[in-house]
């Protein structure tokens, strides 16, 4: 049985965007999800020459390999400045000098949250740009504003209208990696 990948944006240790991906993970019934906490990935700053002198670090040979045999993933971008973090793009760049094609038929659950009350939507907006120039597909996305108030780590979603349109796309979602 193939698996979902789910993972943050963020390599913070305190990443909002981690326990709305870790929350989301709990809520797919009947999927094996591999959650990853990327704050245990320090993928140094892309350069060609740390390529041509280093090579790809085992943990990024491993992490593209669990993209690649996976049938879905869960991802959600936190924001600095309106655009996803620098850790965010570089990531995707290390990926990208694996394969160009690393998200080839991947289906995605696309989400962002943030402090704010517009949620992370410009990061969400430009990583979704980002995940389809790697050929994947975003099937749903979902932007939570106000994180403070509208998540509790232990009941999820607590703003009655967005946790029934976030129902509604992590239903969605399972529907299309079924």
């Amino acid at each position: 049985m193939s698996y979902v990948l789910a993972f943050a944006g963020s390599n913070s240790s305190v990443s909002i965007n981690y326990k709305l991906v870790k929350y989301t993970a709990s809520l797919l019934k009947g999927q094996e999800v591999k959650l990853r906490d990327m704050s245990k990935y320090p993928f140094p700053m892309y350069s060609q020459d740390i390529e041509n002198e280093n090579g790809f670090s085992n943990s990024l040979v491993e992490f593209k390999n669990e993209i690649t045999n996976a049938k879905g993933l869960v991802i959600s971008v936190n924001e600095h400045n309106s655009y996803p973090s620098a850790y965010f793009k570089n990531t995707l760049d290390w990926l990208s000098r694996l394969d160009s094609k690393f998200l080839a038929d991947k289906k995605i659950l696309l989400m962002a949250t943030s402090g704010g009350g517009r949620g992370a939507i410009g990061a969400l907006e430009v990583a979704e740009k980002m995940l389809t120039r790697f050929q994947g597909t975003v099937v749903e996305s979902f932007s939570l504003p106000k994180y403070g108030k509208n998540f509790d780590e232990e009941k999820g979603i607590t703003n009655e209208e967005l946790a029934k349109v976030f129902a509604a796309k992590v239903d969605s979602f399972e529907k299309v990696i079924s």
